[in-house]
């Protein structure tokens, strides 16, 4: 069984910064991708961020220059950086990992999403 935990949300003005985190958990075999989405209101789940195991980042055109993603493989940990938050960036944020829980088996897993909210 694996679990993702976040914490790292909560409330912060317009121009401020948060920091995510997200621990997985249980019987992992490896973890291969990691990542953020994010989702407001009756919208769909939208990619924030991911990063591959070797550390390649990719992010969405809305974050560039002001988030960055990293992970910690020993900690099986992915973190996200939020600066300069706008707005329009309030939405529940949903880490993601793709995890072999054995050599050929493999599924994407989400956490229990956390609340951003960014006031003007």
């Amino acid at each position: 069984q694996v679990q993702l935990v976040e914490s790292g949300g909560g409330l912060v003005q317009a121009g401020g910064s948060l920091r995510l985190s997200c621990v997985a958990a249980g019987s992992i075999f490896s973890i291969t991708t990691m990542g953020w989405y994010r989702q407001a209101p009756g919208e769909q789940r939208e990619l924030v961020a991911s990063i591959t195991n070797s550390g390649t980042a990719n992010y969405a055109d809305s974050v560039k220059g002001r988030f960055i993603i990293s992970r910690d493989n020993a900690k099986n940990t992915v973190y996200l950086q939020m600066n300069t938050l706008e707005p329009e960036d309030t939405e529940i944020y949903y880490c993601y990992a793709t995890i072999f829980t054995s050599r050929n088996k493999a599924a994407d897993y989400w956490g229990q999403g956390t609340q951003v909210t960014v006031s003007s």
